[in-house]
């Protein structure tokens, strides 16, 4: 059931100056960035990534930090990832939806996943990571450059 006593704005058109915009399920949380702001966009088929979204990969969009703005107050788990940096991933407390995740290494980025765009059209991704554990059922695109691991 929406939470009708939350009130976002919607994305409208497409202005190159304006804000993209996205969230969880159940609306609880809700973020904007500037589109030009984003540096890329990949797959990430490494295990942690599997288990968390319960697919063959995650996709996602490097933001910078200063660049994203949230609203709500996302639930959030650490792991140790499969390259030994410390990953902590996002999601809504209520809906369980998966919105972002962060390197405690790379604290100048943060990792939006496209799936929780209001719309995603418009994003390309740029490469594949962790290839050596993608799945055969959801395998790495052979059209985009893919790293072993993740890349140096």
């Amino acid at each position: 059931m929406v939470d009708q006593s939350l009130d976002f704005a919607q994305t409208g058109p497409y202005d190159p100056k304006g804000k993209e915009e996205g969230g969880c399920l159940c609306g609880a949380i809700r973020y904007e960035f500037a589109r030009e702001a984003m540096i890329s966009a990949h797959h990430c088929h490494c295990e942690d990534c599997q288990k968390s979204t319960g697919s063959g990969k995650a996709t996602i969009l490097f933001v910078p930090a200063g660049e994203l703005q949230i609203r709500g107050e996302p639930k959030t788990y650490t792991v140790v990832g499969s390259a030994g940096s410390h990953v902590t991933r996002g999601f809504c407390g209520r809906c369980g939806s998966p919105v972002l995740s962060y390197v405690a290494e790379q604290p100048a980025l943060k990792f939006i996943k496209a799936g929780s765009l209001d719309d995603s059209s418009w994003v390309e991704i740029t490469s594949s990571y962790w290839e050596s554990s993608a799945k055969g059922w959801s395998p790495i695109d052979p059209t985009l450059p893919a790293f072993r691991g993740n890349p140096e």
